[in-house]
Formats: C-alpha cells, structure tokens, sequence
C-alpha cells in the first residue's frame, strides 16, 4: 500500500487523498456488504493445487472470429463481443470501448506460474478495430495485463480507470495525458461524445505484498445518445446497485462477475446467485455475465456459474461463445454451449444440481425491465 502512496505525487496525490473512499493511506469499501463474509472455509493453497472437480474444461471451447462482424454496422445501435473473462469489446452508439483487456496467458505476476487460460483470445490485439476508450476497472492481475498494456499503449486511445491506477499504465508507456483516473460518481465525456461514469464497487485492489488497497476499484456506466450501460468490475453484493440503478440508469445491457467465487469470498464476489440479485437491484437491462469461462481461479466447476444463472434466470440473459457479437435488441433464443464442451459424469451432475437449485417462480427476484 505504502508503495503507491509514496510514488504518487501532485495532483493526482491529492485527489486520492480527497476521495471519501481514501481512509489511513489506502481505499476502503464504504458501502456495506450485502453479502456474509466466512472466512473460516477460505481455501487453502493445497485445495487450489490439488482439489475441485472439472475446474478447467477438457477441451477448448467454441470461438468465433469477430472480425467480419465488427466490419459491418451495428444496425441496432448497441453491440457487445465477449473475448473472455472481463474483457468486451462494446459498440454503443457508434462508438467502440474495450473493457479489462487481458490477452496475456496467465493472471500472475509471474510468466511461467499462476492460474493460466484455458485458450488464447480469438482475435488478436492487433486486429482490433479502432477504439474511443480503454475502461481499466481496477488493478487485479486478471483485469490489469502488462502484456496487453504495453500492446495497446502504442494505439492513440485513452485509458479511462480507477484513482491511482494510473500509476501502473504510465510505467508501462501509457502517457500521462491519455490516462483519466475517476472517483465514484465522477465522468468523463470523450470527444465523440459518450459519456463514461465511475460508480461503485465493493472490491480491494493490489498487485504485490505491500499495495493492498492502494488504488481504487470501480464499476462503470456507459451513456451513449441512445443507449446505456452497466459493468460491473470486481464486486460483492451491495447496497450501490440500487443507487446506480438509481442515479445511472436504466440500461439496455448490464455485465456483471458470475465466476471465480467462494463462499469466503462472499463479501468481494458475486457469483451467479448474487449476480441475479444485483441484476434485480439494478432494475433493467438484459444480463451479459463476465468474470467466467476463461481462467481456473476458483474451487468451483468451471461451468457452474452458467449452469446455475440458466436454470435461474433464463429469460433476459445473453450467453454468447467467445467472439460472437451480440446485440441485445436481436439477441435469439440462447443455447447452453458450455455443456457440450465437458460433458461427463460430474457436469451431468452438477446441471442437474443447479436446476434443482432453482428458486421456486414466489421466491425468484424480480426481473429487470428490458429496454427495446
């Protein structure tokens, strides 16, 4: 924590020290957790090495090349590509923003060791299309890749991100004049006009032994002239999401974490069962999960969080493969492709566990509106 306290300096030194989340020398969640914390059955690094069932997939998972698609015009206005785990490529409005880009192939600081990705990402950095903003949600491993920093530093885009992230993109060759770090419930409207706002999240950040919390974390609403946004980041269950309903929406898409969860993580996670709570809280939007399918970070099956969000919630979710683009507005009826990729024994099993885990149609929350 200390370490990027002392590195920061001028005006973004006090602008840190300004926010209401910056307490002692490091940021802190100032809305409560929704969610009961039991850190009694955190995971060791034994269960982690050596335990859980059908945690990585038994072979690779259907993936499309975008390219094609992101050449034609987005006829309803609002599209969205999932590239694997928090990383999108949304189009609103015609203008195009790339979310917790991570092509590097383990979430580690370490190039030989570390939870490692099922499969590279089915288009390359480089062809990418051309950008308006780099939304960076905070500094975890699995959101903030140096590899995929120093490859996107060289395009003339700028890095839109949490207080004090900056840091670690202008070390790595982002310049300071194309990084804009926001506070909660501060935006930015870019050049060609959308709006991007900073909200809430109930997350810690930190990179090594010595920055726990040290920079901020955030979620993040997207307003174009017709369309609207929510992304999550890395969250826990809160009392924010009815606030950012609130004050940010309505949307037509909302991304929120489903995988990588634990029990003891309740507090900082979402998980799947949360995930359906906070979409209700947040009131609208069709629900496209992230923070899944990609890296082996958790106890869990690696499908899991899919299965238990299709038998919960199956009206308004947009499951789309890696590299297909998808428009809320057209999105077809949706197919469990995830349980054609491991089909055995334990997923049998585990589906037929999240369907018996469906709540009862009394106890379900209530759905979100969908904005046609």
């Amino acid at each position: 924590m200390a370490v990027f306290a002392r590195r920061a300096d001028g005006l973004r030194r006090e602008r840190m020290q300004a926010s209401r989340q910056y307490v002692d020398g490091g940021f802190v969640n100032t809305y409560p957790s929704s969610a009961q914390r039991m850190p009694e059955d955190r995971p060791t690094l034994v269960d982690f090495l050596f335990r859980g069932e059908g945690r990585t997939p038994a072979r690779p998972l259907p993936a499309l090349d975008p390219c094609s698609a992101w050449a034609r015009p987005v006829e309803t206005g609002l599209r969205a590509t999932w590239l694997g785990h928090s990383t999108v490529l949304l189009e609103i409005d015609g203008h195009r923003v790339l979310t917790d880009p991570v092509w590097g192939m383990r979430a580690s600081p370490l190039p030989f060791a570390g939870p490692k990705r099922f499969q590279p990402v089915p288009v390359d950095i480089a062809a990418l299309p051309p950008l308006d903003a780099v939304l960076i949600s905070h500094d975890h491993y699995d959101h903030l890749d140096y590899p995929s920093i120093r490859a996107l530093a060289a395009r003339q885009v700028p890095f839109i991100t949490s207080l004090g992230v900056g840091l670690h993109l202008e070390a790595w060759g982002v310049p300071a004049k194309r990084i804009i770090e926001l506070d909660w419930w501060e935006h930015r409207v870019l050049p060609t006009g959308l709006t991007i706002t900073a909200a809430p999240s109930h997350h810690f950040s930190g990179r090594g032994l010595r920055d726990r919390n040290a920079t901020l974390w955030s979620s993040f609403a997207l307003h174009g002239e017709r369309h609207s946004l929510f992304f999550s980041g890395d969250t826990g269950l809160s009392p924010a999401f009815v606030e950012i309903g609130q004050r940010l929406g309505p949307f037509d898409l909302v991304m929120l974490e489903i995988g990588a969860f634990h029990p003891s993580w309740g507090n900082v996670h979402l998980g799947p069962d949360n995930a359906l709570r906070a979409w209700a809280q947040l009131g609208s939007g069709r629900l496209l999960p992230v923070h899944w399918g990609t890296f082996n970070l958790a106890m869990h099956p690696w499908a899991q969080p899919a299965d238990v969000l299709l038998a919960k919630a199956p009206e308004g979710l947009l499951m789309p493969r890696l590299g297909e683009p998808v428009e809320p507005a057209r999105a077809e009826a949706m197919e469990p492709w995830w349980r054609e990729v491991t089909r055995g024994l334990w997923q049998d099993a585990m589906a037929q566990e999240a369907e018996r885990l469906a709540l009862p149609a009394k106890d379900q929350p209530p759905r979100p509106a969908i904005r046609s």
